[in-house]
């Protein structure tokens, strides 16, 4: 089999890439990647750009697209549309061209749109932001791809809640950051509910339903069943890592003010405040409440419990600290 990587050195492209070479062949691994090339594992290649790669072989190829710019807020408009738009039509043009049967389409829970409502496989997407669109315009390209040959050619979709993991580099470590040096506080309210899932059950699920599935469209959310709180999390990493919980807790209006002051006062004075924007304040106050329960009841479903997963990571760093 061969297996192709597109969006190869992001972070879960790279833990993909790892996962398969233990498993398969190197020489049937190829890694490209959508940013200059950032060390000679990967090559790279503009998916907004038609895709020149040519494959012989192809009936066992497999395609994994990750091809996309996602962080929010972090890039004008255009470029999402642009990225994440362009680059699923050529990836799904370049499987055209190969007779490549197999995608596994990485998109986001952000096509559902914020709600507190759960939200599952079936639910309606509404996205509300740039890069929401963006990526439900991309499923929507795979599947029109997927339906030019329905009996033949396999899509799967997976929506993950926030990925974490050694190396991650996000959301998840900035938080156990700000709980080991005591700066943590709860942003409004502690009930917020936040899809997460691992990043080690991430790949392996990638990997096993591109193997497994049969031809047609699936779409799987991967989060925990039921999503934790914030406060869950919280008191999980805590517990984990032996840091101290947080327990303070900020009202929302005080908050919203304090970050539109420092992030504007920033822009008037030429500096950047490294995490402080008013969007991000606020989407740590709206809950991603995502069901799970596909997955769970699904050969493909989490291995690892959150906490569980939080040991993982934390002995993956020696049990040092969260990186």
């Amino acid at each position: 089999m061969k297996f192709i990587i597109f969006g190869s050195s992001g972070f879960i492209g790279t833990n993909l890439g790892n996962y398969i070479s233990k498993i398969e062949s190197k020489s049937n691994l190829y890694k490209y990647d959508i940013n200059h090339k950032v060390s000679a594992d990967y090559e790279f290649l503009d998916v907004r750009k038609p895709i020149e790669l040519n494959f012989t072989n192809n009936d066992d190829t497999v395609i994994f697209n990750f091809a996309a710019i996602h962080t929010t807020p972090g890039h004008a408009d255009p470029e999402y549309f642009e990225t994440n738009i362009l680059g699923a039509e050529n990836v799904c043009n370049f499987a055209r061209k190969q007779d490549i049967k197999t995608i596994v389409f990485t998109s986001s829970i952000a096509p559902y749109g914020p709600s507190e409502e759960i939200k599952d496989e079936s639910t309606i997407p509404m996205p509300n932001t740039p890069y929401g669109i963006s990526k439900l315009t991309a499923e929507y390209i795979h599947k029109v791809w997927q339906a030019e040959d329905p009996l033949n050619r396999k899509l799967i979709i997976v929506r993950p809640g926030v990925v974490f993991g050694k190396g991650e580099g996000g959301n998840f470590t900035r938080l156990y950051q700000s709980l080991k040096k005591g700066f943590f506080f709860y942003p409004g309210r502690k009930d917020t509910i936040k899809a997460t899932v691992y990043v080690k059950d991430v790949v392996r699920i990638l990997y096993e339903t591109s193997l497994k599935n049969k031809p047609g469209v699936e779409t799987y959310n991967l989060t925990y069943q039921p999503a934790p709180t914030i406060q869950e999390i919280c008191e999980t990493m805590a517990l984990v890592t032996n840091v101290k919980p947080p327990n303070i807790l900020v009202p929302a209006t005080f908050l919203k003010v304090a970050a539109g002051s420092l992030y504007y006062t920033g822009r008037v004075i030429g500096k950047k405040i490294n995490g402080i924007h008013p969007d991000r304040v606020k989407k740590l106050m709206i809950s991603t409440n995502i069901s799970g329960k596909k997955l769970s009841e699904s050969p493909f479903k989490l291995q690892f419990t959150l906490k569980e997963a939080i040991a993982d990571w934390f002995k993956d760093c020696n049990n040092e600290e969260l990186s």
